[in-house]
C-alpha cells in the first residue's frame, strides 16, 4: 500500500473502492472536486453510449470556511484515503461503504462543504421534455453542529451549503444511491475500516521483483478499484475495463482480467467468465457486454450487425484451473462452451467453407484496425486462430472430465481448422497468412498476419517465415513490442487506436505463442519490452505510442487488461528469476 502513496493523480483518474460505482475526481484548474458514476442509466437518458456525455451528478464540490469561502488545497492520494491541506486544516476522503463517501472535517473548526447536484436529468422530447430521476442522495454530520445548511435551485441542479462546528472526529457524509443511508460512523472508524479492507486486498497479492513493484502495486490497485458489485444484469462482482470511460463488463477483457485475479482470489476469478456466461443467448452465442440495465449483442454503428468478442473463455478457464483446480467450474461452464464455439462456425461463414469470419469490426476487439476499411465481412486469421485455441482448451477440459472420446474430437476439430487455416489463409510469396474480403487479400499488415504462430501447429517452414516478419524491427519488432499495424504500412498511426499503438494483449498473446514454439529468448524479450514499457509510463493506460512508448491522449486510463497483463508477465519474471540456479 505505501508504494501507492501519491501514485494515484484524480486529476485524470477516479478514486473509487471496490464494486463501488462512484467515482471522485478533482478539477485540473481548481480546488473542487465532482462525482462521476459508472453507470450507463439508460432508463434516464435512452442510449447505450449516452452516460459518455452526461455531466456529473455532484459537481464542483469543494471545501468552505466559516463565511462560505471556498478553501485552496493539496491533495494527497493513497488506495485507501484522500487528504486536502487547506488553511483550515486537513479534510479527507474515504469509502464507508460502496455507496457512501464520508469526509473527515478539521477537528474544532467551522468549516463545510459546497456543492451542485443533479438529481433529476432534463431533454427534451418532440412534444415537450421529460424529467428522469437519476438517483437520491443523503448527506449529515457525524460528531458536529450544524451551522448552516441550505439548497437553492440554480439552472438543472441544486447548490447546497453544508457548514458545521466540528467536533474530534467530525464526518460528514454523502450517501447516494436508493437505497438507505447506513449508520454514520465517525471519521476514524470509517477510515479504520477502509485501511483494514486494501490491506487485506493487497496482503493477498504475491511478491515480485523490485524492479517492478511499484508499477505492479498500482496495477493490483486498478484491479479492485474496477470492480462493480453485482446489480441488475451484472450477476456477480466484475471488473469493468475501466471504471473511467468503459461503463459495463465486456467479454474480451473479462478473460484477461480472470488470468490476473486467479493469484488471489480464484472464485473471483472463475465470477469473471460466469458473469459473461450467465447472459448467454438462446443460439449459443456471447454478448459484447454486460452493464447494470441490459447487454449489448448487437451495435448499429458503422452498420447495424450482432456483436461479441473473440472466444477465449476457455483458454483463460484452464489458467485459472492450472492454478486452483476445481473440476465442478469445469463442468459447470464446459457445455456453455461448447454452444458458443458451435455458434462461431454456424452463424459466422456465410461460404460454407468452414472458414470463420468476423461479420462486425467490433466482434474482433480490434474496433478501427484497417483491416475492416475494405469491407465487410472478413474472412481473418485471428478468429480461426483463437477458435483453434479455444477447442484445443476445450479437449483439455473434457479430458479433465472424463469425456475422453470428446477430448479426441475437439482436438481432430482444432487440427482440422489448422491445416484449413494454411490453405485458406497462407500466402508462400508474402511468407504470412492473409485475411480476405470478397476472397481477395486485405492489403495491410497487422499482427493477425502472424496468428497461427499462436497454435503451436504451424510446420517448420511456415513457422520461420512468421518469425522472421515478427522480429522484424521494419515491421513489428519495435523497442516496445509489436504495434496493431506494420511499421512500414502505409495505414500505420502510432496514435490511433487500432492502427499502430502497442496494446499490452497483444503482446502478451504473442509471447504464450512463442513460449508454445519453444523461442523461450524472444519470448523473454518481448516480456520484457512489455513490462518496461508499462512501468515506464504514469498510471495504466489502455495502449501506447509504438514509437515513443507516451500513451495516446485516447487511450483510457487505468485499464484493466493492461493491469491484468503487467501483472501476469511480472509474475512469469519472477517466478524465472527465482528459477535460475543461484
Amino acid at each position: 500500500m505505501e508504494l501507492l502513496q501519491n501514485k494515484i493523480d484524480i486529476t485524470h483518474v477516479p478514486f473509487s473502492d471496490r464494486d463501488s460505482r462512484l467515482l471522485v475526481y478533482q478539477r485540473a484548474d481548481k480546488s473542487s472536486l465532482y462525482i462521476k458514476l459508472a453507470e450507463r442509466l439508460i432508463k434516464v437518458e435512452p442510449g447505450i453510449e449516452s452516460y459518455q456525455g452526461r455531466p456529473p451528478f455532484i459537481d464542483d464540490l469543494c471545501f468552505i470556511d466559516e463565511h462560505k469561502n471556498m478553501l485552496d488545497f493539496n491533495t494527497y492520494t493513497s488506495a485507501e484515503m484522500v487528504r486536502f491541506q487547506s488553511r483550515v486544516g486537513d479534510f479527507r476522503l474515504v469509502f464507508q461503504d460502496l455507496n457512501t463517501l464520508v469526509f473527515g472535517i478539521p477537528d474544532h473548526t467551522i468549516a463545510g462543504i459546497r456543492f451542485r447536484i443533479r438529481p433529476t436529468h432534463w431533454h427534451k422530447t418532440d412534444s415537450g421534455g421529460e424529467f428522469r430521476h437519476v438517483r437520491n442522495a443523503i448527506y449529515s454530520i457525524n460528531n458536529g453542529r450544524v451551522i448552516a445548511n441550505q439548497a437553492q435551485s440554480d439552472e438543472n441542479s441544486l447548490l447546497v451549503e453544508f457548514i458545521v462546528q466540528a467536533e474530534s472526529d467530525c464526518s460528514a457524509a454523502i450517501h447516494i444511491g436508493d437505497d438507505s443511508a447506513p449508520a454514520q460512523v465517525p471519521f476514524s472508524v470509517a477510515y479504520t475500516n477502509a485501511q483494514v479492507r486494501w490491506k487485506k486486498w493487497f496482503d493477498s497479492v504475491p511478491d515480485v521483483n523490485e524492479t517492478y513493484r511499484e508499477k505492479y502495486a498500482y496495477a493490483w490497485w486498478v484491479m479492485a478499484n474496477n470492480l462493480i458489485s453485482p446489480m441488475g444484469y451484472v450477476t456477480r462482482e466484475a471488473m469493468m475495463p475501466t471504471k473511467a470511460f468503459y461503463v459495463g463488463v465486456w467479454l474480451w477483457d473479462s478473460a484477461l482480467h480472470a488470468i490476473a485475479y486467479r493469484h488471489i482470489d480464484p472464485e473471483l476469478a472463475r465470477d469473471q467468465i460466469r458473469v459473461m456466461l450467465d447472459h448467454q443467448l438462446s443460439d449459443g452465442m456471447l454478448p459484447d457486454a454486460i452493464f447494470d440495465e441490459g447487454i449489448v449483442s448487437e451495435i448499429h454503428h458503422p452498420f447495424h450487425a450482432r456483436v461479441t468478442k473473440p472466444p477465449i473463455l476457455a483458454w483463460a478457464a484452464l489458467k485459472i484451473h492450472e492454478t486452483d483446480p476445481n473440476l465442478d467450474f469445469l463442468k459447470e461452464i464446459y457445455a456453455p462452451l461448447k454452444r458458443c464455439n458451435a455458434w462461431w462456425f454456424k452463424a459466422n461463414d456465410d461460404d460454407g467453407d468452414g472458414i470463420v469470419q468476423y461479420t462486425h469490426p467490433y466482434s474482433s476487439g480490434l474496433d478501427d484496425s484497417p483491416l475492416w476499411d475494405h469491407g465487410m465481412p472478413v474472412e481473418s486469421p485471428d478468429i480461426n486462430t483463437y477458435l483453434i485455441i479455444q477447442m484445443n482448451s476445450l479437449a483439455i477440459i473434457a479430458e479433465a472430465l472424463g469425456k475422453t472420446d470428446e477430448a479426441h474430437r475437439w482436438r481432430k476439430k482444432a487440427k482440422v481448422l489448422g491445416n484449413r487455416t494454411i490453405k485458406h489463409f497462407w500466402d508462400e510469396k508474402a511468407g504470412l497468412f492473409q485475411a480476405l474480403h470478397n476472397e481477395k487479400p486485405i492489403p495491410v499488415i497487422t499482427p493477425v498476419n502472424l496468428y497461427p504462430l499462436w497454435t503451436g501447429q504451424l510446420p517448420d517452414k511456415i513457422t520461420k517465415r512468421l518469425l522472421a516478419h515478427l522480429t522484424d524491427p521494419a515491421e513489428f519488432w519495435g523497442r516496445f513490442g509489436l504495434p496493431t499495424t506494420a511499421f512500414n504500412g502505409p495505414a500505420y498511426n502510432p496514435e490511433k487506436m487500432w492502427r499502430g499503438p502497442v496494446w499490452a494483449n497483444i503482446n502478451y498473446f504473442f509471447v504464450e505463442a512463442l513460449q508454445k514454439i519453444g523461442e523461450h529468448q524472444l519470448a523473454t524479450e518481448l516480456r520484457d519490452k512489455t513490462l518496461h514499457l508499462i512501468a515506464s509510463q504514469p498510471g495504466i493506460r489502455e495502449y501506447y505510442n509504438s514509437q515513443t512508448g507516451e500513451p495516446p491522449a485516447s487511450a483510457a486510463p487505468i485499464f484493466g487488461w493492461t493491469a491484468a497483463v503487467f501483472i501476469e508477465l511480472s509474475l512469469q519474471a519472477n517466478m524465472e528469476d527465482h528459477s535460475r540456479p543461484m
